[in-house]
């Protein structure tokens, strides 16, 4: 997502088992954005919390700093795990090194990693990254299958097979996840004719995005005035694509999107409702698509579970109950990230073991009470904090039992290192050609194929 958009705050709270947890407040995808302004690009943890006792002057001289480079929230400073972790490993003093906006924060590591420069001992990716750092720069990242604490069983087979490289080492521990949802306007739909309550309406479209058009066509027969069924087509297309095992590139990493099955669905999908007038027209987290949600001008939002915290902030007060969420037709991941310690870190051993830490099941729980981070571990989801969880803002709607559902179903597909610039072009150039300028779906395929070779060389 676009680095150059303000930054939101998490969501309202969202409550489960006695818990609460904030909406999440770190976006997925192209490229990713913060949610919530970290400030400063070093951050001492050991004075943030009052929970870590100040070493002793013998503890200091002995003690390992680790430095951990993270983008946007991962929620570990504010779930107290830093501070919990060096209270329990008092060798240890934890420096988070937090960069606001995440393609910056991807293109400085990356030009490290390549050109032999000083990186920090964990190093957070974002899944849209993964590919690099499991093709070309593979040999900078440790292999952390036999690092203490590491079972590769943890994660969802899915999010682990992301960050294994095609020789077999993982080189990345799962962090969160992005699962698909359906965010509507439960007034809208009411006012249109349509069902609202969440079970209802998801089975309006179960199993078929098609289906998702049809309501739209549905909806634009009696839609209020002023309003649209969808946000973009460009959200619908990444929406179609993330449920699809064949997306941009081909099992070896190979740019290979004319020929993909996924890519051509999720194009004719979104062109469809773009054509069909189903879609605002409004290129996404930009100050128009912001104002639009604040006017309720659209009924649905393409919705994995970071979006909710994004809908909530700019939506406001005014939306808080209107909003409800229901299950995508099809199950979809759009977003997550990994830790990985890269070969040139000061303490490899280390900081294997606090990123194992950190992604285990139990923290990961931890970290969605707080930011409401999906987690990426089998073991968190089941948790009751997890199940349990609801969010007021979408009308009390179990965020935890969707999401999670929809987590363990969805079927994982190839990444390759060229895919965001291709979704780039497809979602931010020639979609919108289509829905603002009512240029015929195959001149701006065309147009795009010839972008995406310019850009790519291929």
């Amino acid at each position: 997502m676009p680095g150059t958009r303000r930054n939101a705050p998490p969501s309202p709270a969202v409550a489960g088992s006695g818990t609460t947890a904030a909406g999440p407040a770190r976006r997925r995808g192209r490229p990713v954005r913060t949610a919530a302004a970290l400030g400063g690009a070093l951050l001492a943890l050991t004075a943030c919390s009052s929970t870590a006792p100040p070493p002793q002057a013998s503890a200091v001289a002995e003690s390992i700093t680790l430095n951990v480079g993270t983008f946007g929230t991962f929620g570990y400073r504010e779930a107290g795990l830093f501070a919990e972790y060096m209270a329990k490993h008092p060798e240890i003093v934890i420096n988070e090194q937090a960069t606001q906006d995440g393609k910056v924060y991807w293109n400085d590591l990356s030009g490290k990693l390549r050109d032999g420069g000083t990186v920090a001992d964990i190093q957070a990716v974002e899944v849209g990254y993964i590919a690099e750092a499991t093709g070309p720069l593979a040999d900078r990242f440790t292999d952390l299958r036999t690092a203490d604490g590491v079972d590769p069983a943890t994660w969802l087979p899915w999010k682990s097979a992301q960050a294994t490289t095609p020789a077999g080492a993982l080189l990345g521990l799962g962090t969160d996840t992005g699962p698909m949802a359906v965010c509507y306007r439960k007034d809208l739909f009411r006012k249109a004719g349509l069902p609202t309550d969440r079970d209802a309406v998801g089975r309006l479209w179960a199993g078929d995005w098609s289906k998702f058009v049809d309501v739209g066509r549905r909806y634009k027969a009696a839609a209020p005035a002023k309003t649209t069924f969808t946000d973009s087509a460009g959200g619908l297309f990444n929406a179609v694509l993330s449920g699809e095992p064949r997306q941009f590139s081909t099992a070896d990493g190979t740019l290979d999107y004319q020929d993909s099955p996924g890519v051509k669905k999720a194009w004719d999908i979104a062109a469809s409702a773009a054509r069909g007038g189903l879609t605002d027209g409004l290129q996404q987290f930009t100050a128009d698509w912001d104002d639009a949600l604040y006017l309720s001008s659209f009924a649905t939002v393409l919705c994995p579970s970071w979006m909710t915290g994004v809908i909530s902030q700019y939506a406001g007060d005014r939306g808080e109950g209107l909003w409800d969420i229901a299950a995508a037709p099809v199950a979809g991941n759009w977003g997550g990230a990994f830790l990985t310690v890269p070969k040139a870190a000061r303490h490899p051993k280390e900081a294997a073991a606090l990123a194992a830490w950190l992604t285990a099941p139990e923290q990961q729980a931890k970290v969605f009470t707080k930011t409401g981070n999906l987690p990426s571990a089998d073991a968190a989801l089941r948790l009751p904090v997890v199940q349990d969880a609801t969010n007021a803002y979408f009308n009390n709607a179990p965020t935890g039992r969707i999401y999670a559902a929809a987590a363990r179903t969805i079927r994982p597909a190839p990444i390759g290192r060229l895919d965001g610039v291709v979704k780039a072009v497809f979602t931010d150039t020639a979609l919108l050609d289509v829905e603002r300028n009512g240029t015929d779906p195959k001149k701006a395929w065309n147009a795009a194929v010839r972008q995406i070779s310019e850009q790519t060389g291929g």
